[in-house]
């Protein structure tokens, strides 16, 4: 079976002052996963004069972004979204695609949170340290 891409079917977190929220992607929209870790810089300067590379090893955090929709009547998520956004401790967070993966992470919404009211949708972008983890699929 080759790769299969599509569709985040929910993305939810749970808070331990805030409580937890499922918040629904929008359908065929992109998606990036980046599950932290440590990474290798890329600099074509990292040479030494005998031509070794000089490697340099960093830590990077764990990163999720999709587009999720925005309902301002009922779930209400630019204001759960905004509240997290401000608090100090991390969430756990879930990430469920269509191909049955489901990853885990603590971590918290970073950059701005927006309603775009025309499309009903939210860019939301999660980062946490450690790593993000597959915990099924």
């Amino acid at each position: 079976m080759g790769a299969v891409g599509g569709d985040i079917l929910q993305v939810s977190f749970t808070h331990p002052t805030l409580g937890g929220v499922t918040l629904f992607p929008k359908a065929n929209e992109d998606s990036t996963f980046d599950l932290g870790g440590f990474r290798t810089d890329d600099d074509s300067n990292n040479v030494d004069g005998s031509g070794a590379m000089l490697k340099k090893i960093t830590r990077a955090l764990w990163m999720f972004e999709c587009t999720i929709a925005g309902d301002m009547n009922t779930r209400q998520e630019l204001e759960a979204l905004t509240a997290l956004s401000g608090n100090p401790i991390d969430a756990t967070w879930k990430i469920a695609h269509v191909n049955g993966t489901v990853y885990k992470g603590a971590g918290a919404v970073v950059g701005d949170v927006n309603l775009n009211g025309n499309n009903a949708t939210i860019k939301l972008k999660v980062a946490g340290g450690q790593n993000l983890k597959k915990i099924s699929g």
